[in-house]
């Protein structure tokens, strides 16, 4: 299991406050859709920077970039073009409780 992050580029500053009823209710769904992630043990984290840029990031463990795209893409913010999506391997290297350095191979 390989570990991505991924951002949510929402399309335009100050997003989280100025979102439409229309833009409210498909961030709802992307915010139910990361709980059912989370819960089935693919989401590490997840939540968005705050102030002015409320970019969104999403780190998650999936098997290869082909399964990574598809959580990424399976977003509904990303899916219904609410949100630019971009998508990058990641590494966990330091966890508050867990290693201090990660294993160099």
């Amino acid at each position: 299991m390989s570990e991505w992050v991924y951002f949510l580029h929402p399309p335009r500053d100050d997003f989280a406050a100025t979102m439409t009823d229309e833009e409210n209710a498909v961030w709802q769904a992307h915010a139910e859709r990361l709980e059912s992630l989370l819960a089935a043990g693919i989401v590490v984290l997840a939540g968005p920077t705050l102030g002015k840029l409320n970019t969104g990031i999403v780190i998650f463990e999936a098997e290869n970039e082909e399964a990574a795209t598809a959580v990424m893409e399976g977003d509904p913010a990303i899916a219904g073009g609410y949100a630019r999506g971009e998508m990058r391997q990641f590494r966990v290297s330091f966890l508050r409780g867990g290693p201090t350095r990660p294993s160099v191979a």
